[in-house]
């Protein structure tokens, strides 16, 4: 499901199985593997593993997520995305750190911002660049 160079924990804090679908926002500090669908707003202090069959219609706050199903909403990761190639996002990412596999489809806009120090608000990161992306398969 996930590529080997995605080390996946052996333990989650919160799982959506493969047959499940969840209406509603989920809030968690630990970390969150998703197989199933969310129809939601999601909000994982830890990290979030999304498989490649899943889907989120919402958007999604974490600190890295790990994603290689579809997410439509934006998405905003104060560390790390990385996108493998069954990713699929329809919405803007604010993160610190980009990494997508060939293959993986981004239609929205990226602001890559700078690491908040401890005196931030979050409400307002300092912005690195700014950049529009459009890719798909063919």
């Amino acid at each position: 499901m996930f590529k080997k160079d995605v080390k996946v924990p052996d333990k989650f804090d919160t799982l959506i199985g493969k047959n499940t679908t969840f209406q509603g926002n989920i809030e968690t500090v630990g970390t969150i593997r998703i197989d199933g669908k969310v129809n939601g707003e999601i909000k994982v202090e830890g990290d979030i593993y999304i498989g490649k069959d899943s889907e989120i219609i919402g958007n999604v706050y974490t600190k890295n997520i790990f994603l290689s199903g579809k997410v439509q909403g934006n998405i905003e990761a104060q560390g790390l995305l990385n996108a493998t190639s069954t990713a699929e996002i329809y919405g803007d990412i604010f993160v610190q750190n980009l990494i997508t596999s060939e293959g993986s489809i981004f239609e929205g806009k990226c602001k890559m911002v700078e690491k908040q120090n401890n005196q931030s608000s979050g409400k307002n990161p300092r912005k690195k660049s700014d950049s529009s992306a459009s890719s798909n398969k063919n």
